[in-house]
């Protein structure tokens, strides 16, 4: 048991978040976890410090009925605290925890996946030539879709882009 709070009091709860990069439900659950943790902690503290003896000397002292000082005393020599089954707690934990880790691991695929995507789109930008340096045939072979439109306006004769007027001006003035 001494180990278990040890351990737990070294988690650092906001190095957790930010290493892992959680994000959305994932995140939300671990603050709702570290919340539950903490009020269980303090709860524990309270109860820690709390006196857990009784003296019953003092209330002999005050109360002239000896006999119903002497019951209760009784009582509380005898009393058993009742013990409980919390494996069913410690199931849903541990089910908490497996879909905890679960979720983890689907948002590090993600992440993975996106830093894969934004270091070949990085890649891509460094390794671009200029705009200026490019040739038709090479936007074409980019983007087969701009050659498609442009076929369907010139055989439709039309021979101007709809919106370009309005973005760029009219150059048929010079």
């Amino acid at each position: 048991m001494a180990v278990g709070r040890s351990a737990a009091l070294k988690v650092d709860w906001a190095k957790i978040g930010t290493s892992l990069g959680l994000k959305g439900q994932t995140a939300t659950a671990l603050a709702a976890f570290k919340k539950r943790n903490d009020d269980a902690r303090r709860k524990v503290q309270l109860l820690s410090d709390a006196p857990q003896t009784v003296n019953f000397e003092s209330y002999r002292s005050q109360l002239k009925n000896q006999a119903v000082i002497d019951e209760i005393e009784n009582h509380f020599k005898s009393f058993k605290p009742a013990t409980y089954d919390v494996s069913r707690q410690i199931k849903a934990i541990e089910a908490f925890e497996a879909q905890a880790v679960k979720n983890a691991e689907e948002t590090k695929g993600l992440v993975d996946k996106e830093l894969g995507d934004l270091e070949k789109t990085l890649k891509n930008i460094e390794e671009a030539r200029p705009f200026e340096d490019l040739t038709v045939d090479e936007v074409v072979a980019a983007r087969p879709d701009i050659d498609e439109r442009t076929t369907q306006l010139v055989s439709k004769g039309r021979w101007s882009v709809p919106g370009y007027k309005e973005k760029f001006g009219d150059l048929s003035v010079l």
